[in-house]
This record gives structure tokens, sequence and C-alpha cells, in this order.
């Protein structure tokens, strides 16, 4: 009987041990399995408010709207810079530009800072990139393929690389566009729009070469529409809707006067789209305070894997779960060296933003793609005249405050300098407050307002287009 009892006992106790090893095998498989697939869509120069699923009247996004409806929009997203490659290495770093080492225009990510990138390979990720490549050579190794910037719009790769990836393990993969990005050829679409289909913001001149520049910006970005779209459709087509995070932004705000590469919201408020099946309800919509150093510890803690120490952001999975909760109560950018000398900070909360020109003998000189634009140079020639509206000169004038203090829910073009205005002392000391403990704890020093200098100077931008083959 002891025998029978023992052996049935033996027995009882195998199968627990062969079952329970059977389920930690099924979780080590299904926590691996539910790995979800990673799509990062970065648009190149598109401002917040010019697509359709965050109100603009005119321009046609009929695709990206599809992509809001289907997952979560934020409504006060942030860029830590609006220049291109210091905000595309401080989104992939989780750190702010000055942090990252690459906080100038063409300043290659160094090879000794971290990215999300590690952490998703070390998961078992393939890791990929298509399109526009602006983060610098040492950056190349921790892709496992990167495909070339080709037409139309940065995207001609784009599906061969959606369909190149590998079905038994996940994926992240970097879509980088070009549009809406200058120049604007005959050939991009929505020749249709009309100069009175323009919305000119008040700190442009209200000119026809204005408005039939910004059509022709219009239509970049429908293009960009388009192409987001047929990512969108590869990735049904293949059935990885349901375990698929998509992330769309922008890279910085658009290639106009005040815009590019200011830290107005004009510059550095972004789109921000997230579709996640199951984790982000369709439709629904945040107004909290994000900031793009805040992408790579999201992407991380998506993937499973915890955020190393480096990251100053914090993940956003608590507002996927909670359109309403609150991450941070204030978001940081910084202007430094485009094209020309350059040093600005910027708090900004749900109410008030500060400024903080540490080279206010200089005027805020737009970067060269700008300064040829139809815009620019009516509103150079307006200038000369004696025609220019003061709120339109911000980008001639010299000397510029030193401080600038703007209520963004009163003045949302941030027009009224309050800085002087004795009502809002208080407020402009604590917001002072706000960004001078900012740049201690993160350890801003005046190192990247001047040109780059030295062997490295200029090797992204020779890079740019090597990298990518």
């Amino acid at each position: 009987m002891r025998t029978t009892a023992g052996s049935a006992d033996l027995r009882a106790v195998a199968l627990v041990t062969l079952a329970a090893m059977a389920l930690a095998g099924a979780a080590c498989g299904t926590g691996k399995a539910r790995r979800p697939d990673i799509i990062l869509i970065t648009a190149d120069d598109l401002s917040f408010d010019d697509i359709q699923p965050d109100g603009h009247p005119s321009v046609r996004t009929p695709q990206l709207e599809r992509l809001a409806a289907a997952g979560m929009r934020f409504d006060h997203a942030f860029l830590t810079s609006a220049s291109c490659s210091p905000s595309r290495c401080s989104t992939v770093t989780g750190r702010y530009p000055h942090s990252t080492g690459a906080g100038r225009l063409h300043d290659p990510l160094p090879a000794e800072q971290v990215t999300f990138l590690e952490g998703l390979r070390k998961a078992g990720y393939d890791v990929a990139l298509a399109g526009k490549w602006h983060l610098g050579r040492a950056a190349r190794a921790r892709f496992d393929r990167i495909y070339p910037e080709t037409p139309p719009g940065g995207a001609g790769e784009w599906r061969r690389a959606l369909r190149d990836r590998p079905r038994d393990r996940p994926s992240f993969l970097w879509l980088a566009a070009s549009d809406p990005h200058r120049p604007y050829a005959d050939d991009i679409p929505g020749r249709g729009y009309a100069p009175e289909d323009a919305v000119v913001p008040p700190y442009l001149a209200d000119t026809m070469e204005t408005r039939l520049d910004l059509a022709r910006y219009y239509g970049a970005i429908e293009r960009l529409d388009g192409l987001v779209g047929a990512a969108m459709e590869e990735v049904d087509t293949r059935g990885a809707t349901g375990r698929t995070l998509v992330i769309f932004m922008s890279d910085n705000g658009r290639p106009f006067p005040r815009c590019k590469p200011t830290v107005y919201d004009s510059g550095v408020q972004t789109p921000l789209l997230v579709r996640w099946p199951g984790r982000a309800a369709p439709g629904s919509v945040s107004h909290s305070l994000v900031s793009a150093v805040d992408i790579a510890p999201t992407i991380l803690e998506a993937a499973g894997v915890r955020p190393p120490a480096t990251m100053q952001g914090r993940s956003m999975l608590p507002i996927l779960a909670d359109p309403t909760a609150v991450i941070r109560h204030q978001v940081y950018a910084e202007r430094n060296w485009h094209d020309h000398p350059a040093r600005d900070r910027m708090v900004r909360t749900m109410r008030y933003k500060y400024i903080r020109d540490f080279y206010p003998d200089l005027p805020a000189t737009p970067p060269e793609d700008v300064r040829q634009s139809p815009t620019f140079r009516s509103m150079e020639v307006l200038f000369t005249r004696g025609l220019l509206l003061p709120e339109q000169a911000n980008c001639f004038i010299a000397p510029r405050p030193h401080e600038e203090l703007y209520d963004v829910v009163a003045d949302p073009h941030e027009l009224t300098n309050l800085a002087d205005d004795p009502p809002h002392a208080a407020t402009l000391a604590e917001m002072r407050r706000l960004l001078e403990a900012w740049q201690r704890d993160t350890d801003d020093r005046d190192t990247m307002g001047a040109q780059p200098t030295g062997p490295d100077a200029g090797a992204e931008a020779a890079d740019a287009g090597a990298a990518s083959r």
C-alpha cells in the first residue's frame, strides 16, 4: 500500500512538475511572443497643427486620421529640439540634446551613448531603419539593416523593409520620411491646394508668396499621409496589426520663419499618434504633457525591457492605460547651433512658457532652407521697407529679449512677452527656477551654441547619404 501510495504521490509530483515546466516554458514562449512589433514613423519638419487629427481645416490627411482613430492622440507632446539630427538623437537615447553630445545639427551620435536599440536587440528584436538617416556613423552598428532614403518622400524602401521583417521574432522598424522637408518640387501631389486654403499664422506675413509656399508644404504633407497609409496597409496585409505598436511623430516644426529651429510651439510641439491594439483605446485623446525623451523608455517598457538609468525620460505607458494620467508637469527644449550660432533654453507647463536666450545680441536667423524660401524672401523685402508687423520681425531684429514669458493658453502663438509684466513676476521667478534646476540637473553647459569644430565636425552631414546604403 505504501509503495502504491508512494508511486501515486511520485506520479502526482511528476505531473505537477511537468505541468509547471510546461507553464513556465509557455510563459517564456508567450512572453517572447507577446513582445510587440514596434514601428516608429517620423516626419521631417511637420508642425503639430498642420494635420487634420490636430484640427487643420485644409490639409487632407485621411490616413493619419485613421491612425489617430485607431489609437491615442497626444495634444501636448513636445520635442527637445526643433533641429533634425539633435531631435532624432535625443529621441533614440531618451536624453536631452546637450546630454547626448549631439546637440548641434550634424553632430554624430557618440558611440558611447546608450540608445533603446541595444535593449531591443538584447531582448531578441530585429532592428532596422528605412529612410532618412540623421544619426551619424557610430549609430550604424545599432541596426541589423539600414535601407536608403529614396523617392517618394524618402520612403521608397519602406515596403521592402516591412516585408523583410522576420516572422519568428519581434521587430523594431524606424520608418523615417523626408517629407515635408524642403525643397518642394512640382511633382509633389496635392497641387490642388489653392492660396486661399492656406492658414497663415500671425507671425508670418500674409502675402501671396507665403500662401503659395504653404500650399506646396501642404502637398508634401498629403504625400506623407499616403506613405503612412501604404505602410499601415502592409502591416495589415501581413496580419500583424494586433501585435504591432505604431508611433507617429515629427522631428521638428514646419520649415518656415519662427518655426524650425526655434523653441516656440511652432518649432517643438509635435503631432504624436500611438496605435497599440488592446493597450491604447481607439479614438482616445490625452492632454497630458509628454516629451520626446519619453519615447525611448516607452518603447523599452512596451517590449518588456527595463530602461537604463542613462535615460532622462519617463515611460508613457501609464497614459496609454489612462489618458488623464500625469507623468510630468513641464517639458524642456533647447536650440543650439543649426547653421548659425544659437543658445536658447525653454521650459513649458500647461499654462506658461519661459524662454531664455543666452545670445540675445544675435538675431534668430532661420536655417538656410528657410532663408531661401519664398516666404522668408517676401518678409525680408517687407522688413527692409518698414512694412513688416512687429510680431513678424522676430528673425530680423537684434538685440532680442534675454527672457520671454508667454501665457500659452491665452496667447497660443506666443506673441505677447510677459517677462516685464509686474503681475506675472511670481510666475517668471518660478519658471526661471524650473529652468535653472533642469540645467543644473542635466549638466547643461555652454558648449553647443557655437559651430562644431575638430575632426568630427560635419561628419554626420557627409555621412547622411552613405550611412543609408
